[in-house]
């Protein structure tokens, strides 16, 4: 294994002029929150010497906020925390049970939904779930901070839209109003521990019986997560019956682009997504119904 640098910046700002010292000289860094997948890549292919920044101390990364407007999770803030946190399960069950598939029990003690989004893996199970709810990546630059929707923040397989010494800080979410629930399904072949072969995130909002807004996204099925307007339009204005669920089922379908491998063929992703999409449509509107 080559030689590797590492580096604990005490603030953001430390971090940030780190990070673009280090690409205007032309030498790769990474930056450690959770952790859990670095030391996989460094025995990959992308084994490359680098200096590895952690921003895991740092009091900003480690903010878990949940307040009356919004909720605010930190880019070290682990899985575990998140499903510690009674009044976030209750706010998203559907992004808790996104953050719940990642890795073991031991994994999830460390790894998070930020990091798993940087990941920018097509089948990340927290991507799909975040842009279902709405979530804003909170980015820290040189210059202060920039905002940016989550389905923006994957521009193709593991790559994401941060430039030069920027990082993530961590993701904004509303706080669901009265009647907003979400809901995440994936399926796998094995039960535990497995990749998605399709999964769906879905937000709807339900008053009086009728759906006033909705947000769809699907994973593992195109080379990023996707939101898909069509299926939220198709949900909107209904009651949630059978022909909406078809038509916001059929939506996710045609808005799949996947891949045939070992995992499933692209006609069987896009038959699994839209069943999925339905499923999820179900789970999130009967959660908004209970409330």
């Amino acid at each position: 294994m080559e030689a590797y640098a590492y580096a604990a910046p005490s603030s953001i700002a430390e971090v940030t002029a780190l990070l673009q010292e280090h690409a205007n000289d032309g030498r790769p860094t990474q930056i450690l929150a959770g952790g859990t997948d670095v030391l996989v890549q460094m025995r990959s292919s992308r084994r490359a010497p680098r200096t590895i920044v952690d921003i895991k101390r740092l009091q900003e990364t480690n903010r878990l906020e949940v307040s009356q407007d919004q909720i605010y999770i930190g880019s070290a803030v682990p899985s575990a925390r998140m499903q510690e946190n009674s009044e976030l399960k209750a706010l998203y069950p559907g992004l808790l049970e996104a953050a719940d598939l990642i890795g073991s029990t031991q994994v999830q003690g460390r790894a998070t939904i930020c990091g798993n989004l940087c990941n920018a893996s097509p089948a990340g199970d927290s991507i799909p779930a975040l842009i279902a709810a709405g979530a804003v990546c909170d980015i820290a630059t040189q210059s202060g901070a920039r905002e940016m929707a989550v389905e923006r923040f994957v521009v193709g397989v593991g790559r994401n839209a941060l430039a030069d010494g920027e990082f993530l800080l961590g993701v904004k979410l509303p706080r669901p109003g009265v009647g907003t629930k979400d809901a995440y399904l994936r399926f796998t072949p094995r039960t535990e521990m497995d990749i998605a072969v399709a999964g769906v995130g879905v937000s709807v909002t339900v008053q009086d019986g009728i759906c006033s807004a909705a947000r769809v996204a699907i994973g593992a099925v195109a080379t990023t997560a996707l939101l898909v307007p069509d299926a939220a339009k198709a949900l909107i204005g209904s009651t949630l019956d059978d022909d909406a669920l078809q038509a916001a089922g059929n939506a996710c379908q045609a808005a799949a682009q996947p891949i045939s491998d070992k995992r499933g063929s692209a006609a069987y992703r896009k038959k699994i997504v839209a069943v999925l999409c339905r499923r999820a449509v179900q789970v999130a509107g009967a959660r908004a119904i209970e409330r």
